[in-house]
């Protein structure tokens, strides 16, 4: 039997990631992204299966599990795509089936029925769609036969309960149990009125046995067993001897009307039982298909298309990159593209707060970590994500009272933990980098990891506001700067990147700007390192001639439209001029055409009277007709 691709993709060699509290998938928010792809499924078992997968690294049946989702991708933008009922859970009947000789209930039974409904309108949906995604159809497997459905549905109501047209004995049994209760009844009821005609109550049930109600001091109280009593205990319920043959005749009845619906509980247990594989096959074919269909939904919802994978060392190229859980939430999200390539492995992002930096940290991690789950995460066509053996991620405060860690000890025992493991496999993710101490030496320690992790080959992606660190792409190959754009006019962020420029803190000017005062401001500016001020001035000249470049590109942009807008109209007017040439042309040629017709009809009719003039000459016998024919001849 062919496992489905879900099986085999939860069977694989997955990523390392530390384990503990605070993994790095936990650290870039993972189950939240797996939780935005699961609301796409059709029911709680396909949804669970897509919260289940985790990373791994076979890179051939990532591939497959990617090109699965884009050939159901294409179907799903045509509004072609197959669609899958949801399973009911059936984990626990399935596995009481396995075992010989248990016998499952009514309910247990339709759950089962259920499972081979939905599994075959599963099955049809793949067959029709077998041609454009083969891959999909490849979850086929073979089904019980139809006999199985056809016994189920003739014996088995909604509720579980079985019809009398499971069995022919189950029919006769259930009659012969009205039958004899209501010959116990209207007995009961008689004794009950012979008691007296002003006696409470009717017939009643106490302890599976059917009684009347008699008063504890009634005269007429008819010898019997005592069941029960009233609350008060004034009144006694009392299966009168009388009744006692007629009621063991009814339990009878229904005992064997039990062993009846047991009997055929058991032989459809039976029947199921010899096609146990093809129906937890079938259950399975259902949550791979709802798994799959889901990730094809995701993946048309946030407009993304299927990533090309290799396993790291890759270059990584991000284009149309956005945040899969803010795109869940429905925040606007800025979409970013980045790439790394070459001797490139390390980007420091440096920029002010608020900016958008560690968005753009734990997007990378998160669409790298989805395309290994076999999900197409939301980027655009031309992306290329590695497929890494290993994550680590240092992204917010770790302080830890119980461990008696200070953020900055935390932060070192997870660089520890890094530097012991990274190398061209891994992907690392590091958030304010060598913040908590002092800043020379916090700076200082930043760089001899950040150099420490280009030379290992892992692809680093850090965030810091060290102004010293900004000079660490210019001094070591394979370090690049990149920053998050910000608005100096406003001071406020635009969430778009740009690789190769550092970023500013602007931490004086947004202090400036909520009214801090001045004379300290300016004091602090005084205050500033001759080196990292020269260095900010640096900056602001960059960004200064950035955005005069920028605006010279949109003057040029602008002018390029204006060009192609006249190029258009001047065609349009071209097209026209000839359009209406070839008119005049046409209706030319036909007025010459119609014109050269009608002389020849001229001619023609001026010839004939001609021909007449000439004969009726000829004819002329006397002067009228000679002065008639020279007339009609001029």
């Amino acid at each position: 039997m062919t496992r489905s691709q879900a099986d085999m993709l939860s069977a694989s060699r997955g990523v390392s990631v530390p384990t503990g509290a605070g993994t790095p998938l936990d650290i870039i928010d993972f189950a939240d992204a797996l939780d935005a792809v699961a609301t796409c499924a059709a029911g709680p078992l396909g949804a669970a299966s897509v919260r289940a997968r985790r990373p791994v690294t076979d890179i051939g049946l990532i591939r497959e599990e990617l090109a699965a989702v884009g050939e159901v991708l294409v179907l799903e933008r045509a509004g072609t795509a197959p669609s899958v009922e949801p399973v009911p859970e059936a984990a626990d009947q399935l596995s009481r089936l396995r075992i010989t000789g248990s016998v499952l209930d009514g309910r247990a039974l339709v759950t089962l029925r259920q499972v081979i409904s939905a599994a075959r309108r599963t099955s049809s949906e793949l067959k029709r769609v077998a041609l454009d995604a083969p891959r999909a159809a490849a979850l086929l497997v073979e089904l019980p036969p139809a006999t199985i459905d056809r016994r189920l549905e003739t014996s088995l109501d909604g509720e579980g309960q079985l019809l009398d047209t499971a069995d022919p004995e189950l029919g006769a049994a259930r009659r012969e149990v009205g039958a004899s209760r209501q010959r116990l009844v209207k007995r009961l009821e008689g004794i009950l009125r012979a008691v007296g005609p002003d006696s409470e109550g009717s017939v009643t049930l106490r302890n599976g046995r059917y009684v009347i109600p008699v008063r504890r001091d009634e005269r007429k109280r008819p010898d019997g067993i005592v069941h029960d009593e009233s609350a008060s205990g004034g009144t006694l319920f009392i299966e009168p001897t009388a009744a006692i043959e007629l009621g063991n005749a009814m339990r009878e009845a229904e005992l064997a009307e039990e062993r009846i619906t047991q009997r055929v509980l058991r032989e459809i247990t039976e029947a199921l039982r010899a096609h146990h594989e093809p129906l937890a096959a079938g259950f399975r074919m259902c949550i791979a298909a709802d798994d799959l269909l889901a990730r094809a939904r995701y993946a048309a919802r946030v407009d993304a298309h299927v990533p090309a994978v290799a396993l790291a060392p890759a270059p990584l190229r991000l284009v149309r990159c956005r945040h899969p859980v803010l795109l869940a939430r429905n925040i606007v999200v800025v979409s970013f593209d980045l790439t790394l390539d070459g001797v490139e492995r390390t980007l420091l992002v440096s920029g002010p707060n608020t900016g958008g930096k560690t968005v753009l940290l734990k997007a990378t991690g998160l669409v790298s970590a989805m395309a290994a789950c076999g999900i197409v995460p939301p980027v655009g066509d031309g992306t290329a994500i590695p497929i890494f053996e290993r994550i680590f991620a240092d992204i917010g405060d770790h302080q830890s009272l119980q461990a008696d860690l200070s953020t900055f000890s935390a932060h070192v025992a997870t660089l520890r933990d890094i530097l012991t493991q990274a190398d061209d496999r891994t992907l690392v993710l590091l958030d304010e980098v060598g913040s908590g101490t002092d800043p020379a030496e916090g700076s200082a320690l930043a760089a001899a990891v950040l150099l420490t992790l280009t030379r290992r080959g892992a692809i680093t992606l850090a965030t810091t506001h060290m102004g010293a660190l900004k000079d660490l792409a210019t001094q070591a190959p394979g370090v690049v700067n990149g920053s998050l754009e910000f608005d100096v006019a406003t001071l406020a962020p635009t969430f778009r990147f740009q690789k190769g420029v550092p970023g500013r803190s602007y931490g004086l000017a947004i202090a400036r700007r909520l009214g801090l005062d001045g004379t300290v401001l300016t004091e602090a500016e005084t205050l500033v390192p001759d080196e990292d001020r020269r260095l900010d001035a640096l900056l602001a000249e960059l960004e200064r001639k950035q955005l005069q470049v920028v605006q010279r590109e949109e003057a040029l942009e602008t002018l390029r439209i204006d060009l192609e807008n006249l190029e258009a109209r001047l065609s349009l007017q071209q097209h026209q001029q000839e359009t209406l040439s070839a008119d005049l042309a046409l209706r030319s040629k036909h007025f010459e055409r119609d014109a050269k017709k009608e002389a020849r009809e001229l001619l023609m009719e001026a010839r004939k009277q001609v021909e007449a003039a000439i004969a009726l000459a000829r004819e002329a016998a006397d002067e009228e007709k000679a002065k008639e024919a020279r007339r009609v001849l001029e």
